[in-house]
């Protein structure tokens, strides 16, 4: 491991019984760096924060954050580190300052330091002219923000944030992400963040994709679009085995049905389009041309998109729940 790396971990893994939660993941994150877990639900993300923040303690592996041990030194993880959780904990009957109140005694914040502290990360979120009001007159964006303050409450080094946004309409996660960005330029600290939304990923500085509790690759969401290197091209046919046969048979072209369309990777998609029409042999409804996505580089190392993902892991769920 970096003796300087903010969180590192090798060979991390988690199993509850017969279900490998996390199958042995290993990645860094530098000093500063945003970085962000993109998977869709059930993928890993949460368990792999629950260890990290010394929830839940691993099955195989090791962890280290902030350059502490998360099984050994437990307490010095916390110190260090701030959460916020994908669902709420704030105390809706408490004011927004009375619940930072409770969060700073906690973390033995010296009380000379409480109130300036207080009123800076409100300040920072916008909502110190609501410090007094009661949290459950709260929108969902301005108690996602208070719970990023509450984070940032102590001053940690690693900032963890589980779907930050989860729930939220556009407008109100745009701006969310508006306060986060604001972070790195004033305070001293790293974002750890697990996301399901591909715009969301787009602000980190590295991205790991994991699916089914594997990592599956990391790097630069510029350098992961580049790597696919080809259009995707949706298509709409009355027949869609047909139309997949014919990909393959007249252009070599391996497609799949996702998001209700027939969907595949070609270099120059613009330029093939004509020849697609004039070569498929079968009528085509609609046709839609896109430059590589994150979602794209998502499917091209799984296999599927991450609503496809999503859907396959509910129904995973679902027959789960039903053979108890």
């Amino acid at each position: 491991m970096t003796l300087n790396a903010a969180v590192a971990v090798r060979d991390l893994q988690k199993t509850y019984g017969k279900v490998e939660a996390v199958k042995g993941v290993s990645f860094e994150v530098s000093p500063g760096e945003v970085f962000g877990f993109l998977g869709p639900n059930g993928a890993g993300k949460t368990t792999t924060i629950n260890m990290l923040c010394t929830l839940v303690n691993p099955t195989g592996g090791t962890a280290a954050v902030a350059g502490h041990d998360v099984v050994s030194a437990r307490d010095e993880v916390r110190r260090n580190i701030g959460l916020v959780f994908q669902d709420p904990t704030l105390d809706g009957y408490l004011s927004a300052a009375q619940n930072l109140r409770f969060h700073a005694e906690l973390y033995g914040v010296p009380k000379q330091l409480v109130d300036d502290r207080i009123q800076q990360v409100m300040e920072m979120v916008a909502l110190w002219d609501r410090k007094d009001a009661k949290v459950m007159t709260f929108s969902g964006g301005m108690k996602r923000r208070l719970e990023i303050a509450r984070g940032l409450l102590h001053s940690p080094r690693v900032l963890f944030l589980d779907e930050p946004t989860v729930g939220l309409d556009p407008q109100t996660r745009s701006a969310i992400w508006g306060y986060i960005n604001k972070l790195r330029l004033t305070e001293d600290i790293t974002i750890f963040m697990t996301t399901h939304y591909m715009d969301e990923a787009e602000y980190c500085d590295r991205i790991a994709i994991i699916d089914h509790g594997e990592l599956v690759v990391i790097d630069s969401p510029e350098a992961l679009k580049a790597s696919v290197g080809k259009d995707r091209v949706q298509i709409q046919t009355g027949d869609d085995e047909r139309a997949i046969a014919a990909l393959r048979e007249r252009f070599g072209l391996d497609a799949a049905v996702h998001e209700g369309a027939v969907t595949f990777a070609v270099a120059s998609g613009e330029e093939f389009v004509p020849r697609l029409f004039a070569e498929l042999g079968l009528p085509i409804k609609s046709v839609s041309v896109a430059r590589p996505s994150l979602d794209d580089v998502f499917m091209n190392y799984t296999g599927s998109t991450i609503r496809d993902a999503e859907t396959v892991s509910g129904n995973e769920w679902m027959r789960a729940a039903a053979r108890r």
